[in-house]
Order: structure tokens, then sequence, then C-alpha cells
């Protein structure tokens, strides 16, 4: 029995967990979530994968867990999932993970969305799921998602993440799809800081922002209470200029009053040199409080972990874009155990390779499984 993290310490996440099924139950719940959890941190990507690895790792599963009824088909897998809660189950990984893990307070909060794409079903006319998930870029691991049925309910599904969440004192910061007033209200009503991307779907606070910095940047950026910072990079034959600007909320802004929480607004330069060609791409953020330009420039940076640490590692490690798992909530459950599997991967610090050979290693060695599971 694996006593440090073991049976004893997990079945407590999950008592809230509100068994799907009717009637005499033949394989218990905790054991449907953590054989799949382990399969997937082992390289599973599919439920007829899971049942094979859970069949074949059945001596070790019954170290921790009463396999005496077995191992459920990849059918009783699916069927399970398929009518579990995803928010209820969400809630007890991650309790899970913060049990595990201590979430840093004060960090970047990064929000972006991410379809998966094989989960659309012609023959029920089921649409490809879309899951909204908020990435702490410290710690690298997903503290929630709401799951939408199309790109374009990101703006009702944010703010039911953030209501999950606890970000007290951290900086949110979501693209140009977010940078909504009623998205702003609720950062703020959470203790935190927004930093939002804004562009066009904004055109009167994007105008506004745009002239305010270009009249700023021809007088020298003089007077006007900015600050600023600059960066660079070079690597992998391109070299990269960045400068950050942030300064207080203009009269400009302040005139549109739907905009009244806004305090700063800022500036991402990003100059990159190519084979001797240059590309400049400039972005404009609103932030509800005034910080550092450096720190204004790290929250900027951040955001894109969600896409690189994150996004990428599912569509390429994961391969979460070829699953073709679509029956109930069967989808958005396995989505929530890749994100949750992937956490645990990152944070597992002894064995220096990526995360694809953590698959493998956690597949290999049983007790390397148990330290990324366990924290051991």
């Amino acid at each position: 029995m694996l006593q440090a993290g073991g049976e004893a310490d997990v079945r407590v996440h999950f008592e809230s967990l509100t068994e799907p099924r009717r009637g005499r139950v033949t394989f218990p719940l905790l054991n449907v979530v953590v054989m799949t959890l382990c399969a997937v941190v082992c390289g599973s990507d599919d439920f007829v994968a899971v049942a094979v690895w859970s069949e074949t790792n059945k001596d070790w599963l019954a170290k921790f867990l009463d396999v005496s009824a077995g191992v459920p088909s990849h059918d009783r897998f699916n069927a399970i999932f398929a009518a579990l809660k995803p928010a209820e189950f969400e809630r007890c990984l991650l309790s899970w993970m913060t049990a595990l893990h201590e979430v840093t307070s004060g960090q970047v909060v990064a929000i972006d969305g991410k379809t998966l794409r094989r989960s659309y079903d012609k023959a029920s006319s089921k649409s490809a799921i879309h899951m909204v998930s908020a990435w702490a870029t410290a710690n690298r691991i997903s503290l929630g998602q709401v799951v939408t049925d199309e790109k374009s309910n990101e703006i009702t599904a944010i703010p039911k993440l953030l209501e999950m969440l606890e970000i007290s004192g951290g900086i949110v910061t979501i693209d140009a799809m977010g940078c909504q007033t009623d998205i702003v209200e609720k950062i703020v009503e959470k203790k935190a800081i927004a930093c939002l991307a804004v562009k066009e779907n904004q055109p009167k606070l994007h105008e506004a922002i745009e002239h305010h910095f270009n009249a700023l940047i021809e007088s020298g950026l003089d007077g006007a209470g900015a600050r600023l910072t600059d960066t660079s990079e070079r690597g992998h034959g391109r070299e990269e200029q960045r400068c950050y600007v942030i300064c207080p909320v203009p009269q400009s802004v302040k005139d549109l009053g739907r905009w009244r929480q806004v305090k700063a607004i800022g500036m991402a330069t990003s100059i990159v040199t190519r084979d001797e060609r240059e590309h400049t791409d400039v972005r404009y953020y609103i932030l509800t409080h005034s910080i550092s330009a450096e720190r204004f420039g790290e929250a900027v940076r951040s955001h894109w972990g969600i896409e690189n640490s994150l996004h990428w590692q599912l569509d390429v490690t994961f391969h979460e874009d070829q699953c073709r798992i679509r029956k109930g909530h069967a989808d958005a459950n396995f989505s929530i155990i890749r994100r949750f599997a992937l956490g645990l991967l990152k944070n597992e610090k002894t064995a220096k390779v990526g995360v694809k050979n953590k698959r493998l290693l956690a597949g290999w060695d049983k007790n390397y499984l148990a330290k990324v599971l366990f924290a051991q």
C-alpha cells in the first residue's frame, strides 16, 4: 500500500464526486479515475489504451486499489466518463493537485481557449468542444477549464471559469476576445489584476489607446508618467527586441465610461530580425492596476506560456487534436485528465527530460510513476 499520497489521501479528494451509475456498481469509481490517470501519464491516449495498460499493470495497481473485480473494458471506461459531470470531476482533480503542489500566490494566470478538433461528431450533429483553460504560469499547472461548444462562447465561459479560481493578488492575462467589461469587473471582484489585450473588436478603446501612445512616442514619452523596459533575445537565426511601456490611463479612455476599472494602459512592441528582414508587431493592453514596466512585460510574455506549455504539449505530446473520444462528457473529462497529467509531469523535477520522455519513463518505471502521481 502506498501510504504517502496513496489511496487514503486520494480518496479524500474524490468524496464529493457524484457516482453516475445506478444500481449495483462493479468497478469502484475511484478505481476508474486512478487507472485512467495512471494510464494517461504513462502514454495512453484513448480508452482502449487505458484498459490495456490497466490490465497489464493490475498487480501494481493492486498495491493501493481493490482490483478484485478486475479491470473495466474500454467501453465501460468510456461510458463512465461520458456520464461524469466535468465541473465536479475537475474540482476533485484540482483538489488533488493543490494538495501535492502548492500554488504560488500572486503569479500570472493566463486564460485561453483551445478547440478539440476531433470531438466533432457528424453522425450525431455534435459540435467540436472548446476548452477555456486557466494556466498558472509559475507552477505550470492547469487551474481549471470550462467547456463550450463554440470558440465565440469564450466570452460567456471566462466569467464562469474565473468564478472557480482563487486568483487574489495575481495578474490575469487574456487575449483580445476576453476584453469585455463584464470580464474586467469579475477579475476585479476576485481581487486580481486584469491585463487584457485590446484589438479592433473594441474599436473605440483600441483607437483611444493607439492615439495616446502615438502622441507619447512623438513627444519622446516625456511628462506622461510612462515607464518602460527593454529586453532582447538572440538565437536560432533570429534576434528579437522587445519594449514594454505602461502609463496611467489617459482622459481619452476615461471618457469611455464603460472602462471605469481601467487604471493603466500598456504597449508591447516586438521587433524580430531574421535573414536580414525586420518584422515589427505592436500590441496594446488595458490594466486594472498600475504596475511596473518589468512586471507588465513579464505578464505579456508569460501569457504565451499557455500556448507553448499547455496547448502545444497537449497536441504534440498527448495527441489531443487526434483524439476521437466523443460520447457524452467523455471528451471533456478526458481532456481534463490530460491537463492534470501534464501538470503532474511538469512538476516532477528529478528526471531531466521532456514531457514525452517522462511519459515513457513513467510507463517503464513504476517507482517513477509513483513520484509523478504522489510527489514522493
